[in-house]
């Protein structure tokens, strides 16, 4: 009698958990057919202003209108996008929190002993966006008119120049202190918390140098000197300044990247959704037009070319950061 009740409790459970799993992906699918039924939220772990939210505002606008909800852009700046992607970590996984990651995402395990977060296995890529090349800008007032004769000057007054960053991590840091050891020139990094307040700083006079994107300084080029590009081709907007290449710099290719994640564990219908969303979005003539005027190139792709190019970008900054650049 003992056995025969154990084995109606054993069967109980049996068909309990079964029906639960049967639930489960009954409301799953539902969930990922009715996605998204309320706004959306698109973190950025900058400050508004720089070229990230730019991009991110860009697309936003025109997400928001396929998909019949608000897409709306938090910034969340701190701690070279720790501060945003742990807000992501933590957040629901139901494709209502998501966040445009950039080049900080595959350089910050090399530059972080220790994450918050495991960069590979707490998120969910969904696509890469777009692609832009850096420029070399230089205040106005100093006497150059090359990278190499700025890199003369700098050499000449070891620790007197200084550069600006929208903090450790950021393109900003990770090119300057690539031109450096490039180069074997010494220039102060002073951190920002966005690149809007980086530029301020190189306009304002209280840095000499800053490696951003097009879209940081387009509306500033009689205001500033901008020496090089980092694209293999000049830059139609700034036509007049030549590449790295051009200037015996070669092998001088930076590029700030971005890309969207989600959380580990989002539906796959939501992510294929928000592939296939994003993409067509890519597509727009408008869009692409926006990107080539501020100097980028759509991108788009699977997740899965996403998720291989974050596993390259991590392994490349684990081979190319030095101790010199880790955050004292």
């Amino acid at each position: 009698m003992t056995g025969t009740l154990a084995r109606r409790w054993l069967l109980a459970i049996g068909w309990l958990a079964l029906a639960q799993v049967t639930f489960q992906a009954a409301f799953g699918d539902a969930h990922a057919q009715n996605y998204p039924n309320r706004p959306i939220r698109l973190i950025v772990g900058y400050a508004a202003g720089g070229s990230v939210d730019i991009v991110c505002r860009i697309i936003a606008d025109k997400l928001a209108q396929r998909l019949g909800q608000q897409v709306v852009v938090d910034n969340r700046p701190g701690g070279g996008t720790q501060v945003a992607s742990s807000m992501l970590v933590k957040s629901e996984p139901d494709g209502y929190t998501l966040m445009m990651a950039d080049i900080a995402h595959g350089a910050n395990p090399a530059l972080n002993a220790k994450l918050p977060y495991d960069t590979l296995k707490d998120f969910e890529p969904i696509l890469l966006v777009a692609v832009f090349p850096s420029i070399l800008a230089v205040d106005k007032s100093l006497p150059v008119a090359s990278v190499k004769e700025f890199i003369a000057l700098v050499k000449s007054k070891p620790g007197q120049l200084n550069y600006s960053s929208s903090g450790v991590g950021s393109m900003n840091f990770l090119a300057s202190e690539l031109l450096k050891a490039e180069t074997g020139s010494e220039i102060i990094h002073i951190p920002y918390q966005s690149g809007a307040q980086a530029t301020t700083a190189l306009l304002g006079g209280f840095v000499q140098m800053l490696i951003t994107t097009a879209p940081q300084l387009l509306q500033y080029v009689d205001k500033v000197h901008i020496l090089a590009v980092s694209s293999d081709q000049r830059l139609p907007a700034i036509a007049d300044v030549p590449t790295f290449a051009e200037q015996g710099f070669p092998n001088f290719k930076m590029q700030l990247w971005q890309g969207l994640l989600a959380p580990a564990g989002v539906d796959k219908q939501i992510v294929q959704k928000l592939n296939a969303e994003f993409n067509a979005v890519l597509t727009l003539p408008d869009v692409r037009e926006r990107l080539a005027t501020l100097g980028g190139n759509a991108v788009g792709g699977t997740p899965q070319a996403f998720d291989a190019f974050i596993r390259n970008e991590i392994d490349k900054w684990s081979r190319v950061i030095q101790p010199h650049m880790r955050p004292k």
